[in-house]
């Protein structure tokens, strides 16, 4: 495992969520409480319990490239990395989905590792 930071151009990770930020606010204020309710459920879901945040969001991230969703992988894979999962642990997570999903798996599990990356890559900044 190489511990070496590289380099991600971040297209699919902080560049999607902040596309997606302005029109999350303008759809929550038309919706507050659906927004509210799937807040509560998102907070219960994340709880820790028998399984760990960290594990938890992984398998969110998997969920992410299965559904080919752009703003799950980004939001999961930035929830990861603050979660402590590594890089190798996003990498096998998403070699699952290469299993369960096939080849659109072989799509959307590079953009979520680069996602993830980009988020690794600034937490490593951050603290160096």
């Amino acid at each position: 495992m190489t511990t070496e930071t590289t380099t991600h151009p971040g297209s699919h990770g902080k560049a999607v969520l902040d596309e997606l930020s302005p029109l999350h606010r303008e759809l929550r204020r038309a919706i507050p409480d659906v927004y509210k309710g799937f807040g509560e459920l998102h907070k219960a879901s994340f709880a820790a319990g028998s399984l760990d945040v960290r594990t938890k969001e992984l398998i969110a991230l998997a969920i992410g490239v299965v559904e080919g969703c752009d703003g799950c992988i980004a939001s999961h894979a930035q929830a990861a990395v603050r979660a402590g999962a590594t890089r190798q642990e996003a990498a096998e997570a998403i070699g699952v989905t290469f299993l369960m999903k096939g080849g659109p798996a072989t799509i959307h599990g590079p953009r979520a590792y680069e996602a993830f990356c980009e988020f690794a890559d600034a937490a490593d900044a951050a603290s160096a």
